[in-house]
């Protein structure tokens, strides 16, 4: 499992492109017949792609966590990025489709993953068990968002939410661009009692994600892939726009759930 410190604003404000990328950019998180994680100490979350090939893919507990199962004292949202696939927690088998999503809770023993699902799953320490709940692509709340003038008309799908489907800290869903769209969240923004994590998919192999960090007064930026991921504190901003149409995973944790509770930072006062 690979360790991600967290680093003060003006700190980043110092570096350059490649630690940048280091600190902040999560690339080859999807890696065949394998399942990686990466440890961020921005509340303590975890990022993690699982690629079953053959036969199931049993969830390791990476030596780090010092537990004896991953979900001792944690919970998580999968979501799968790849073709239908099943899921199975503790004996239970569940059909996991694209861009559906499986809550697994706290004191969880084992999880499996079977071909063809390509699965990213994002974890969060729990204090609280709540019950394994699957969620498909069109469940939760969906939001028509954007428009076409401003380049972002959008679909967002809040499957991981303070709703039907209970959790700790972790909410999670998928946004899709549509055609000729590009800008993923604008305005930009931050909110302080959580943090955020990004996951860019469907980016055609020739195009990119610009996406936005930083302080509003002091941005920076990263150029990230198909399946690549970034790690946002809570204190910077997260935007981003490609060259072409996509979909990104959102995923966030911290002591608040309020949706709404951020601060936005207008493009015109953005530097």
């Amino acid at each position: 499992m690979e360790t991600r410190y967290a680093s003060a604003p003006e700190h980043v404000a110092t570096m350059k492109t490649e630690e940048l990328r280091e600190r902040f950019l999560v690339e080859d998180l999807f890696v065949d017949g394998e399942m990686k994680f990466v440890y961020s100490h921005y509340d303590r979350i975890i990022m993690a792609g699982a690629v079953p090939t053959g036969s199931a893919l049993t969830m390791p507990t990476p030596e780090a966590l010092h537990a004896e199962h991953f979900f001792d004292n944690r919970e998580a949202g999968i979501i799968n990025i790849g073709h239908d696939a099943r899921v199975t927690v503790d004996g239970t088998e569940y059909t996991l489709p694209r861009k559906g999503l499986l809550y697994v809770g706290r004191g969880t023993k084992e999880v499996t993953f079977e071909a063809p699902g390509r699965f990213y799953l994002y974890s969060a320490p729990a204090h609280t068990q709540y019950p394994t709940t699957l969620v498909g692509p069109e469940d939760g709340n969906v939001k028509e968002l954007g428009s076409k003038e401003a380049s972002n008309e959008r679909k967002l799908r809040q499957l991981l939410f303070n709703g039907d489907v209970k959790s700790c800290q972790v909410m999670m869903g998928v946004t899709t661009l549509e055609e000729g769209s590009m800008w993923n969240t604008m305005p930009a923004h931050t909110h302080d009692r959580r943090m955020e994590s990004y996951l860019y998919f469907e980016v055609p192999d020739d195009a990119r994600v610009v996406h936005l960090m930083g302080e509003p007064s002091e941005t920076r930026h990263l150029i990230v892939g198909n399946e690549q991921g970034v790690i946002s504190p809570s204190w910077s901003i997260h935007s981003g726009v490609g060259t072409a149409s996509y979909s990104f995973i959102w995923a966030m944790a911290g002591e608040n759930q309020e949706f709404t509770d951020m601060d936005s930072a207008p493009i015109t006062e953005m530097r």
